[in-house]
């Protein structure tokens, strides 16, 4: 890293398509789901304090309502480094505050990443090349640098982004101008981006000095920036809920891509765990005691290791136990599971549930 790096862990996120395991008190970004010790936040701390260079230059922006677990899971992190977001109002709110108060303390030509709390990196070495590239690209342009995934296969959760005019090579990776940003398309679609060659996943990482986005969240998002300039973090209920993507990416003349493949997931549902954790020799992912008669391709969990789950004849289903709750849901519908939170959260009798 050429100068100091300010990384920002978004960790204001519910989680709630690995409901009933991530609820409102343990989301998703408090869990390990990849079988380590860490737990998702842990680990994304962890892979960002060397290019921070330590705790006192490590940012994390989260909700009242889960700060408290924020603090317990990183004990080191200085308390006036945490932004504790009043109401949610998602990331374009998220990434407006943190830079305006980076800027105030480390001036407008301090580099920022943001980075979201529940993703998994395979290669960490050659996800640090690609930061340092997206940060020297960043210092050297007046530029907001976001990460491309090479797709694998022609997703139709992620939204994709595809490469414009080539601008040269940082480090050994080559950054493109973004011609557009295309969300979540469905499979005919998403197949012709494969094909092309040109299209990258959306990582929702991003990478830009304080006084770039600044600039142009007052061109393009005012009615974000300059309510928190004027009143500060307390006039945060009022602002509009709008995502980064939507609010300044898909209008700025400034968005780059580095299209990159360090292994990468984020991890949005409980078909992830099947993504990090199938063996071949296993016809079931069992995160469980399992007893199963004819059963495959499922995702079997238990946070208990004393409950067993048995099956039996079961196929592509995703069974979680957790607590007084049971799931059972196919592996194209987990989705859906956003929507029968809210059917329970209409519910007076079974609101303990989320």
């Amino acid at each position: 890293m050429t100068k100091s790096f300010f990384p920002v862990i978004l960790a204001g996120g519910k989680g709630e398509r690995f409901w009933p395991l991530s609820r409102l008190n343990r989301p998703k970004q408090f869990l390990s789901l990849d079988g380590s010790s860490r737990s998702l936040l842990q680990a994304t701390a962890d892979r960002l304090l060397k290019l921070a260079d330590g705790w006192e230059n490590l940012w994390v922006i989260t909700s009242s309502q889960i700060a408290q677990g924020v603090k317990d899971q990183l004990p080191e992190l200085p308390s006036n480094n945490l932004l504790i977001e009043s109401q949610g109002r998602d990331t374009a709110a998220a990434v407006a505050w943190a830079s305006l108060e980076i800027q105030k303390r480390y001036g407008s030509d301090a580099l920022i990443g943001f980075f979201p709390a529940d993703h998994w990196i395979a290669d960490q070495q050659r996800f640090a090349q690609t930061i340092n590239a997206a940060a020297q690209l960043a210092e050297k342009e007046e530029a907001i640098v976001t990460l491309g995934i090479k797709p694998t296969f022609p997703s139709t959760g992620y939204g994709y982004i595809e490469q414009g005019e080539n601008i040269g090579s940082f480090y050994d990776l080559t950054a493109y101008h973004v011609n557009r940003f295309t969300e979540k398309p469905n499979r005919n679609t998403a197949e012709t981006f494969l094909s092309t060659g040109s299209f990258s996943w959306n990582s929702g990482m991003f990478i830009f000095r304080a006084g770039v986005v600044l600039k142009e969240l007052h061109t393009y998002a005012p009615e974000i920036i300059e309510p928190l300039e004027k009143h500060g973090p307390d006039i945060y209920p009022q602002l509009p809920k709008n995502s980064v993507d939507y609010a300044l990416m898909e209008k700025t003349n400034l968005a780059y891509v580095l299209p990159a493949d360090f292994g990468w997931d984020d991890l949005g549902d409980w078909n992830a765990i099947e993504r990090l954790l199938k063996k071949e020799d296993n016809p079931n992912v069992e995160l469980a005691t399992h007893v199963g008669l004819d059963t495959t391709g499922s995702i079997i969990y238990a946070s208990n290791p004393e409950d067993v789950i048995v099956t039996i004849g079961l196929e592509d289903v995703v069974v979680v136990r957790d607590r007084n709750v049971t799931l059972i849901v196919r592996k194209d519908r987990t989705q859906e599971i956003k929507q029968i939170l809210k059917t329970i959260q209409n519910d007076e009798r079974l609101t303990e549930l989320l």
